[in-house]
């Protein structure tokens, strides 16, 4: 088998997994040429659909410079190899005519395997909502990961991984027409909140043949919505978004956090430390 030099790694899974932990032999510079028709597919690639157009163009650039970036893949007992990323770029060297291409080689478990393939395809632009959706999701349940983690792991705010999973509670319909590019992800969190069904699908049509702006939708959903209760707290009782949030603080930080807030809205946040390294390493998590 063939060896040879390639650059750096640049934003590839080096740099977005620096902490899948026991995945054998790193990733280096060098790299193997593997058969193409001994690798295959990987079982847990999230992604549905390929744009033939997009695999066309990208088989006429191999044909003309190769494959630039490597794939990544496993090797199996029988050595075959599995693939663990770039789906796009097998697929177009084997439209291509390629009987070999340039390959990362890892050891990874099942559980690895699937977090790598995940990760990486979450990082990609034209990934749709929805299965990036379902990624965190299957990030979530299959690794066993909190949100906070998958924050981390995947470069996303918490608030961003939460409006993306809200997106698998909404009607068939409705992701259907985000997948198809019918409304946008800015509609589509808009319409998670209308619960009426036949409000929600009323409101996706309109969108869908009046070609409604998100700011339109948010009037149209403000209609939909019944009007809020007004909640009375009682003296020196924490208003519940407040609650949570101290709650929220007190897990990502690991550490004791009050919230005194008066009727009139004014308040008090603090944070408790224990000596001068719990402080230094309360401001790393603020990002301070």
């Amino acid at each position: 088998m063939t060896k040879q030099k390639t650059g750096g790694l640049g934003r590839g899974l080096g740099s977005i997994l620096p902490d899948i932990v026991d995945l054998g032999k790193p990733v280096s510079d060098t790299v193997s040429m593997v058969p193409v028709d001994k690798v295959e597919p990987n079982p847990f690639q999230p992604r549905k659909e390929f744009a033939q157009e997009a695999l066309d163009e990208l088989a006429q650039s191999i044909r003309q410079q190769g494959v630039i970036t490597p794939i990544t893949v496993r090797q199996m007992p029988d050595g075959s190899y599995q693939l663990i990323a770039g789906e796009r770029r097998l697929r177009a060297s084997r439209m291509a005519g390629l009987t070999e291409v340039p390959a990362y080689i890892r050891t990874a478990t099942d559980t690895q395997m699937m977090e790598m393939a995940l990760v990486e395809n979450i990082q990609r632009a034209d990934l749709g909502a929805i299965e990036v959706a379902q990624a965190y999701r299957q990030l979530i349940e299959e690794c066993r990961l909190t949100h906070d983690q998958l924050s981390e792991k995947v470069g996303k705010d918490r608030s961003t991984i939460t409006n993306y999973l809200r997106l698998l509670n909404l009607p068939e319909e409705t992701q259907q027409a985000l997948n198809n590019n019918l409304i946008s992800m800015a509609h589509a969190r808009v319409l998670a909140g209308v619960d009426d069904m036949e409000r929600h699908l009323e409101i996706l049509h309109s969108i869908i043949e009046r070609h409604l702006s998100v700011h339109q939708v948010e009037e149209l959903a403000k209609g939909a919505k019944p009007k809020p209760k007004v909640q009375v707290h009682r003296r020196g009782e924490l208003p519940e978004r407040y609650e949570l949030a101290r709650q929220s603080l007190k897990d990502r930080l690991q550490s004791t956090v009050e919230i005194k807030r008066s009727q009139r809205g004014k308040g008090t946040l603090t944070i408790s430390f224990n000596s001068d390294s719990d402080f230094e390493r309360i401001l790393a998590l603020l990002g301070k």
